[in-house]
């Protein structure tokens, strides 16, 4: 609660990150800093004996403007007469001896060098190179090899009086405080002080670690974990109660997160707050639990912090292809990414489900618990995507063992409702065949179905009335009443008419039903009083956690035929609901054939009503063609794997667009000579090196580019990463990231 969360850029994992720091142009080489250093050593070293040996004419005309004329022998040569002019010389040469030092680490940038391969080293290498540094120097003042110990006595003595000297105290002081001037510097640059703090201190100065973070509060400012917003509603008892909590560790993370939404909800409404102050004295941590009781998961995979609803799923690579300051930096996804729908393509074995799907589906799982999100998961049987024990309702299709059956029709009364979802499920991946027009055939056989019997019909019966059992119909004509269900017969009547014609979608309907109608799946899909089968719509106002296993290996049309129903049936109840307070959200682990037009365009809706699905493909051609373009549009994140083939990555890289980049083109020329000692040493040179002389002309430009091509993607993404573009809610989008899933 005290770790800091910076970073509003999309997708950057905020818990405890460290922005870089500005990008820096590219720095000299290593070997230009060092030949810089020893060219600025030996040219200072000349200079300055040049100057003691007076090889440097006129070096004194400053000094004899600033001084009486009677200290100097006449002519612009004449040296010192008196004691004083020679003391004076002393303190000039050692002013200018400071100044030519200067002069030098700045011309050998020595102060680069310093900070490239001392001052990055860290402790305690700094403090050691600055002190045997300052020993050095401080040796060589006290052998008189640099000017610094005599100027200042005679300073001292000008100032002060040449009788200061006679006391030997304050020689033995002055000495002190020179040789402290002397280290002063090299105790600034190894940063002593710090390092004897954290060698007295027992290791209390030590800088914090890799990755930590710092305090989340200013000195005084109140800390999130003392619950400063139940104080400020003036609920101290309550708060009091949870930080002693979570002092002694009786509250996890998602604790935090579902009493933080339940005081949120309960702030809205003053009748609320009482009764969840009520809750929080008797039952601390525990209080507002989920319908579950849960208050965790059993294991988890994946890095999660559910106060700001992210899960990270790996690590910025430090790729040219991503900006500067997002390079290093954690990837992560949150319900405002989710919102807009994810779509993730890669080829079998890319980590789709492992490093995807599975820490998507472990958030939601938290989130739900804390009473934030309702999560719908459909993957096949065996996929390991968590225990049973982390889901609220779990739903096998095909399998004796389940506890829970499914609604085939999504939980919905509206006869004419229900026929669109079944067709929809049943028929809408077929292109010659119209969803509208399958609707309206179902429709007339389940409306008057449910009039006669009150439900709506099974599987075997439903085929039946589709293949036109005598039987079947005339029993459903019997069982309604002429004058009650008048128009339910009209709709028979018209259903009669229309079988067997051109355009029937009756035989489609019926072949698509005979997938469902097997041994395997005799005990589900019912439909009678006792029936009792889950329904999508219990997502719409409860925070629950649902799986659905699809029995793939041994129906895989049949599969493919329910997931398609499923996102029918989840787009109609988002966009339905009218509390859209809870975040849903869909996790299609294999989407292969399960989009239709219809439901690209309920994926587009989803954004509007708080929900939102994340569809994983092997390639985008398992979507009918006429799809590529709608649902690529629909989504507001990519994320394409590893080993995408390029018509994928061709797909992608217009999704993306193109950038403007600064380019760089060298050209060669040769160089010609005119003059003769010129083009002898031209053709000696050519001789040695067997080159040609010549010189580079430099352009620089600026070009559109991709931000990535789809050879790229093809070819250049390594094993374990995918390139992640990221677009919120609220219209805030990030350039597609190359990341590290293994991070």
């Amino acid at each position: 609660m005290r770790t800091p969360r910076r970073g509003d850029a999309p997708g950057v994992w905020r818990y405890g990150h460290v922005p870089r720091p500005p990008e820096k142009p590219e720095g000299v080489p290593d070997r230009a800093l060092v030949v810089g250093l020893l060219i600025s050593l030996l040219s200072g070293t000349l200079v300055w004996t040049l100057w003691r040996h007076g090889y440097i004419p006129y070096r004194l005309v400053p000094l004899k403007l600033l001084t009486p004329a009677d200290w100097w022998y006449a002519g612009s040569f004449g040296g010192p007469t008196t004691r004083e002019a020679e003391r004076a010389v002393t303190v000039y040469e050692a002013l200018l001896f400071g100044l030519l030092v200067h002069t030098c680490a700045r011309l050998g940038n020595w102060a680069e060098l310093f900070r490239r391969h001392v001052a990055r080293r860290g402790q305690p290498f700094l403090g050691a190179a600055s002190a045997l540094a300052g020993a050095l120097v401080l040796l060589l003042v006290w052998r008189d090899v640099l000017p610094v110990a005599r100027p200042v006595l005679i300073v001292v003595a000008w100032i002060a009086g040449g009788r200061i000297f006679q006391s030997q105290g304050v020689v033995n002081v002055i000495y002190v405080l020179i040789s402290v001037g002397v280290l002063w510097p090299f105790a600034r640059l190894g940063q002593w002080r710090s390092l004897a703090a954290r060698y007295a201190g027992g290791g209390a100065g030590r800088p914090p670690a890799a990755g930590a973070s710092a305090p989340a509060q200013r000195p005084g400012a109140a800390s999130p974990a003392d619950w400063p917003e139940l104080r400020a509603a003036g609920q101290p008892d309550a708060a009091d109660t949870l930080a002693a909590e979570a002092r002694t560790g009786a509250m996890n993370d998602v604790d935090v997160a579902r009493l933080r939404h339940a005081w949120s909800a309960a702030g809205t409404e003053p009748a609320r707050i009482a009764p969840f102050t009520d809750a929080v004295l008797r039952r601390g941590a525990a209080a507002c639990p989920h319908p579950s009781g849960d208050r965790d998961l059993p294991r988890r995979t994946a890095p999660h912090d559910l106060l700001t609803g992210q899960v990270r799923i790996g690590r910025c690579a430090d790729d040219p292809h991503n900006p500067y300051e997002r390079r290093g930096s954690g990837a992560a996804l949150d319900p405002g990414l989710l919102g807009t729908s994810l779509l993730a393509v890669g080829p079998p074995g890319a980590g789709k489900s492992d490093r995807l799907i599975r820490p998507v589906v472990e958030s939601l799982a938290l989130q739900a618990l804390a009473g934030r999100c309702a999560a719908v998961t459909v993957c096949a049987a065996g996929t390991p995507l968590g225990p049973d024990e982390a889901y609220d309702v779990v739903v096998r299709i095909g399998a004796p063992a389940s506890r829970h059956d499914f609604d085939l029709y999504g939980g919905t009364t509206d006869p004419d409702e229900a026929a669109a979802l079944l067709a929809e499920g049943l028929v809408g991946d077929l292109p010659t065949l119209d969803s509208r027009r399958a609707a309206s055939a179902l429709a007339q056989l389940i409306g008057p179905y449910r009039a006669a019997h009150g439900h709506f019909p099974a599987v075997p019966v439903l085929r039946e009335l589709l293949d036109g059992v005598p039987s079947a119909l005339t029993g459903l004509r019997e069982a309604l009443d002429p004058r009650a269900h008048h128009a339910m017969l009209r709709e028979l009547d018209a259903r009669a008419r229309q079988a067997g014609g051109a355009g029937d979608p009756g035989p489609a309907l019926t072949d698509r039903l005979a997938l469902l109608d097997r041994p395997a799946f005799a005990e589900f899909f019912a439909t009678g009083p006792e029936a009792r089968p889950f329904s999508l719509r219990s997502v719409e106002r409860l925070p629950v956690r649902v799986r659905i296993e699809l029995p793939e290996r041994a129906h895989a049309e049949a599969s493919r035929l329910l997931a398609r129903l499923v996102l029918a049936q989840f787009t109609a109840v988002a966009a339905a609901r009218a509390d859209r307070s809870l975040f849903i959200c869909l996790v299609l682990d294999d989407a292969t054939r399960t989009l239709t037009p219809e439901t690209v365009r309920g994926v587009r809706r989803l954004r509007s009503v708080n929900a939102g699905a994340v569809l994983a493909l092997r390639t985008i051609d398992d979507v009918p063609e006429g799809l590529h373009t709608p649902l690529l549009g629909a989504v507001g994140c990519c994320m394409a794997f590893s080993g995408v083939t390029t018509w994928d990555g061709k797909r992608f890289a217009e999704v993306w667009g193109k950038e403007w980049v600064e380019t760089r083109e060298v050209a060669q020329h040769t160089v010609f000579a005119d003059q003769p000692f010129t083009r002898a040493v031209h053709a000696l040179r050519k001789l040695v090196t067997g080159k040609a002389v010549t010189t580079d002309a430099v352009t620089v430009r600026q070009v559109e580019r991709e931000r990535w091509s789809a050879s790229e993607l093809a070819y250049s993404v390594p094993a374990g990463h995918a390139v992640l573009s990221l677009r919120t809610v609220t219209g805030e989008h990030a350039p597609p990231l190359l990341v590290d899933l293994r991070g």
